[in-house]
């Protein structure tokens, strides 16, 4: 048996269902150019995503396996590699967004394709209610989840085959756009510019989750303050899968057994499961609402002022901030900005979700488009269009001191904390480089709420 072993949300060599196969193999990644023409020049992920597949690279190499990447649209890559070598099938870990179900039915079409479960603790037509239809809401889905998980299964490891055959590597050569090239891939010659990553973007996961073993007592108690040092920090593993969703189970096990609340942690996890479910059954919920008519009121001076951090709401601003400049959000602050972005200024969730898949480094595009549609009141909520976010209160509540405010936004350092999060005291305020509020908080949730009547069906 000679096959590919196609890496993509699975950057790591422990508890790998790819090195779990058997056979003759050709481990390979694929730089998709479909993707990565989206992207700007200096985007952080491509960055991590090419040190992990340094590790990854060394760690295959250790074993007497290797790594070959290329650059390219996927199906050129798999054409070039059956054009002169045989192979039986390609197995890989999948995903629900719209353009990898597609992207793998083409390769579907060249090779046969051995889909691993991987990503995911359930797989999307696991968890159903009795008459098989999806759950559309999130505590029943809990709930039932809670009645199927069972910890031996779900927490098994999956090392890696002993005697695994290397593929011959040196009749591969690398695809540089359409034209194939000797030369060693690197980011620059795939149109990229190296980052400098933070200390906390090149910690291992393993050492995240050593750090996240002394808060996860206190994670439900601590984990919405943002200037807070209280959250995994794992978004950006688990997305690109530098550690397995088992791995973390198995850690999770670990806590519980030295009497540990993990709940409110393992309940985070299941929401990422829930909104992969949604978007694998409604795929149209990628661009569409689930419900109502909602298309916002596009307004591009709005939308330009929010995307520089210029709305004149500190804790709105200071969020785009972290963002632009570290491709980091806090969660809670990720609520309030989408709650300001969707409902006071009225602008599409599209155009909000568009943005954030531009800058976060942990983007994912179930968990991201589910969650503003949550936001946008679109989604499948049963009465998701009365909330609405005061990020005043939200940032007397959460930021009471203005310690992340001061972090992101410095120009603000001089300014009582309490009139940061006091709407009347902004308007008057004569601040430097800084502007008033562009909508009037009562004013644009009263605005919100007659818009959203208004096109209830």
């Amino acid at each position: 048996m000679r096959r590919i072993l196609w890496f993509r949300r699975d950057l790591r060599i422990d508890d790998n269902p790819l090195l779990s196969q058997e056979g003759e193999v050709l481990p390979i990644f694929i730089f998709d150019s479909n993707i990565l023409s989206s992207l700007q020049v200096d985007d952080r992920r491509i960055t991590f995503i090419f040190n992990a597949l340094m590790t990854l690279k060394s760690s295959l190499q250790k074993r007497g396996l290797n790594l070959a990447i290329f650059y390219g649209e996927p199906s050129e890559v798999f054409r070039y590699l059956l054009a002169d070598h045989s192979f039986d099938d390609v197995c890989a870990s999948g995903d629900y967004d719209a353009y990898a179900l597609e992207r793998d039915r083409d390769i579907s079409h060249l090779l046969p394709f051995n889909y691993l479960h991987d990503t995911y603790i359930f797989r999307a037509d696991e968890v159903l209610k009795n008459d098989g239809t999806p759950y559309l809401v999130f505590t029943p889905y809990y709930n039932r989840i809670r009645t199927l998980f069972t910890p031996e299964h779900y927490h098994k490891y999956l090392p890696v085959k002993q005697h695994l055959v290397a593929f011959e590597y040196t009749s591969l050569i690398h695809i540089h756009s359409s034209h194939k090239t000797l030369k060693p891939l690197t980011l620059n010659s795939i149109g990229f510019i190296p980052q400098t990553l933070t200390p906390q973007q090149l910690r291992s996961p393993h050492d995240k989750l050593k750090h996240f073993a002394s808060k996860i007592e206190y994670y439900s108690l601590k984990r919405d303050f943002m200037a807070l040092d209280a959250t995994s920090t794992l978004g950006v593993d688990l997305r690109f899968g530098t550690i397995s969703i088992r791995a973390i189970l198995r850690w999770l096990l670990t806590q519980k057994k030295h009497a540990i609340d993990t709940e409110p942690f393992f309940r985070e996890l299941i929401f990422r499961e829930f909104y992969a479910m949604l978007l694998a059954h409604f795929s149209h919920l990628n661009k569409q609402n689930f419900r109502y008519l909602f298309t916002g009121v596009p307004n591009e001076e709005y939308y330009t002022l929010f995307c520089k951090g210029q709305t004149g709401v500190p804790i709105v601003d200071a969020g785009i901030a972290e963002l632009l400049n570290s491709g980091e959000m806090h969660n809670r602050v990720r609520m309030i900005v989408a709650s300001f972005f969707t409902k006071n200024l009225l602008l599409p969730w599209q155009w909000g979700e568009a943005f954030f898949a531009q800058h976060l480094n942990d983007y994912d595009t179930a968990s991201n488009i589910l969650s503003w549609q949550w936001s946008a009141g679109t989604g499948v909520d049963p009465q998701p269009y009365f909330r609405i976010f005061n990020p005043y209160t939200q940032t007397a509540k959460f930021d009471a001191h203005a310690v992340y405010i001061y972090k992101w936004l410095p120009q603000l350092t001089d300014i009582e904390p309490k009139k940061l999060y006091n709407e009347n005291i902004l308007k008057e305020l004569s601040i430097n480089r800084y502007p008033h509020p562009i909508v009037n908080q009562k004013i644009s949730s009263r605005n919100a709420l007659a818009y959203y009547k208004s096109i209830q069906t």
